[in-house]
């Protein structure tokens, strides 16, 4: 999850020393480039990344106890089931959370939420891929 988040979100949508599409004026609201850049305190993934990455990892072990819990009762196949799971993730997460912050607070263009949620369907991806092919090996 960290690995995607920086290749999504950090290298393609803030990009590495700023100036990403996230951070361009001419698409994103002022409001949430204020939060990024401007308003203190910064955003702990500035501010204190270790700790976001402690966060990260224990909600991935959250996400690795559901589907712990809820893989028998799906067919299977590390594919089929990473998929659903990661549809869970995606569903009850991502889209909830840029729905409510990003379009509702942040006031973002439907653009800029849609390229989001294409980083979180990868995010969600990888992480749950990860999540069944270790699971599933250890059978």
């Amino acid at each position: 999850m960290n690995f995607t988040m920086i290749l999504t979100f950090r290298v393609v949508g803030f990009g590495w020393y700023g100036g990403g599409i996230l951070l361009d004026s001419t698409h994103q609201s002022s409001k949430l480039i204020a939060i990024w850049t401007e308003l203190e305190p910064l955003p702990k993934v500035y501010a204190d990344p270790i700790a976001i990455i402690a966060g990260l990892l224990g909600f991935e072990f959250i996400d690795a106890a559901v589907y712990q819990s809820v893989a028998s009762a799906w067919s299977a196949g590390i594919i089929s089931r990473a998929i659903r799971i990661a549809g869970v993730l995606f569903g009850f997460v991502f889209a909830f959370w840029e729905f409510f912050t990003s379009f509702d607070l942040f006031g973002e263009s439907i653009q800029l939420i849609a390229l989001e949620l294409l980083f979180w369907a990868i995010i969600a991806s990888a992480e749950d891929m990860s999540i069944t092919v270790v699971y599933e090996s250890n059978l």
